[in-house]
């Protein structure tokens, strides 16, 4: 090979997800739907006097904004994929987006919260049949939304790059033909949106049956005890995101599937043993691993880097390839 020809070896780090901009989309889309809902839940919560109205409005409100973060990032993902300052491409960046959505709705479940308390302590009158309305309207914009971003959560189709190195002796940096993860992917920034869908959903149904109870029952109590039951799971779904996000945003070994059990399987042969292993996601879908061996009769590191391509999800490779007897 010649300078001449190193075009043919180069890659692109483009490890966005599958679908990147289809769910962009039904990102916007959705940040549309809810704001418009957002207005009248906090607007007939407040007038009627439904702590579980407001709470569900103001959960929308978070719930748009945290879309706005969404939509943001993939944008910004798609825009600079390709710029060579982020070393390993734009793929992670749904993942600070869905990281910075989970820290804000996690303060407004503490805010929710609070007023719930506060309001079980001191209550107000409410108007039942009102509020019921607008809770219920709120419950089919939620339905609107989830359908829109259904089959999403867990799964994405479509085809994803792999790429590893070629380099004798040394770091294996040629290109590979491994099989990202991309049906099996999870897109946490998609996810965050999803599951801001799915609290909405339930914080509405928790005011309609509030509602229904003090209607029927005059238990009054019971609004603001629906607050506090949103705002417990609102912070579950917040803690949820904080948790994964913030495990890919680190660098931590993905937990989904035994990637470095599969790699070791596959790369340890009678004359050869792995004597370092790191392997992290770089998008969704999309892991990189850098592998350091030993073999008794070491071979060109494209060879060992073939043993890799069943597995799928490994975007980007890098291995090196020592002598055993030149260790020490």
């Amino acid at each position: 090979m010649t300078l001449d020809d190193i075009s043919t070896h180069t890659h692109s780090h483009d490890f966005l997800g599958a679908n990147h901009r289809r769910n962009e989309r039904r990102v916007w889309l959705v940040i549309a739907l809810t704001a418009t809902m957002m207005v009248v839940e906090i607007a007939a919560g407040t007038i009627y006097g439904s702590m579980a109205l407001v709470a569900d409005g103001w959960h929308m409100s978070t719930h748009a904004g945290a879309m706005l973060i969404a939509a943001l990032a993939y944008l910004y993902a798609r825009r600079y994929a390709e710029d060579p300052r982020f070393a390993f491409g734009t793929g992670k960046l749904g993942d600070l987006g869905a990281f910075a959505s989970a820290v804000i709705l996690a303060l407004v479940a503490l805010l929710i919260g609070w007023e719930s308390l506060v309001r079980l302590a001191n209550p107000v009158r409410i108007d039942f049949g009102q509020a019921m309305g607008v809770a219920a309207l709120g419950l089919a914009v939620n339905l609107a939304c989830a359908w829109l971003l259904r089959d999403d959560h867990h799964h994405h189709h479509g085809h994803a790059h792999d790429h590893g190195h070629d380099q004798a002796h040394g770091h294996d940096h040629g290109k590979g033909h491994g099989h990202a993860d991309a049906g099996r992917a999870r897109d946490n920034n998609l996810r965050a949106a999803y599951l801001h869908v799915l609290a909405d959903a339930l914080t509405s149904i928790l005011a309609i049956l509030a509602l229904a109870l003090g209607s029927v029952y005059g238990w009054i109590w019971a609004d603001p005890l629906m607050g506090v039951v949103g705002a417990l799971v609102i912070a579950h779904w917040s803690w949820g995101l904080i948790r994964d996000a913030g495990a890919v945003l680190l660098d931590r070994t993905p937990g989904d599937r035994d990637i470095p059990g599969e790699i070791h399987r596959a790369m340890e042969k009678a004359d050869s043993r792995i004597t370092d292993l790191h392997v992290w996601q770089v998008g969704p879908g999309h892991h990189a691993a850098i592998v350091a061996l030993v073999s008794a009769t070491p071979r060109e590191p494209s060879y060992y880097k073939a043993r890799l391509t069943p597995i799928r999800g490994l975007s980007h490779i890098t291995v090196e390839v020592e002598p055993a007897e030149g260790r020490g």
